[in-house]
């Protein structure tokens, strides 16, 4: 074949040829919430497991850093806040997994292939990680500032 001569072979459609929907944006959160929950996750149930180990002064600068710490100073106000955000991220992404993979069971039987179906349980799922997240850590502000 020559240099600028067209192929023969049929061309597989790139991205820009479908059309983004609902559905695609849930196996796509599916993904990143189960590669988050499983990589993030991990590493810090093994941080909180060694601090665990290490003994109560471990344990202490782990709650520091990822929960709260009043005497902190800036390192630990910072890594207060970070800390914070990854919790916030790995309930919604537990949430958000959970949810998905209940619509997959219910997609597993069968049930919800009809278009309509299919794009408002996807955007039902989005919604309801999203809710079920700030609906859980409300109660948790709540109980750690009355308590």
């Amino acid at each position: 074949m020559a240099g600028n001569e067209p192929s023969a072979r049929p061309r597989a459609p790139h991205l820009q040829v479908y059309k983004w929907g609902p559905a695609m944006t849930v196996s796509i959160l599916h993904r990143i919430s189960g590669d988050g929950l499983a990589i993030v996750g991990a590493c810090l149930f093994l941080w909180w497991l060694g601090a665990l180990a290490a003994g109560p002064d471990a344990y202490a600068a782990f709650v520091a850093c990822v929960w709260h710490d009043p005497d902190a100073g800036t390192f630990h106000q910072i890594t207060n806040i970070l800390g914070k955000i990854i919790l916030v991220g790995l309930t919604w992404a537990f949430f958000q997994h959970l949810f998905s993979g209940l619509r997959h069971f219910v997609l597993d039987t069968g049930a919800g292939y009809e278009l309509k179906t299919n794009k408002l349980w996807s955007i039902v799922v989005i919604a309801a990680g999203v809710f079920a997240t700030a609906a859980t850590w409300l109660y948790i502000f709540k109980e750690a500032l009355n308590g």
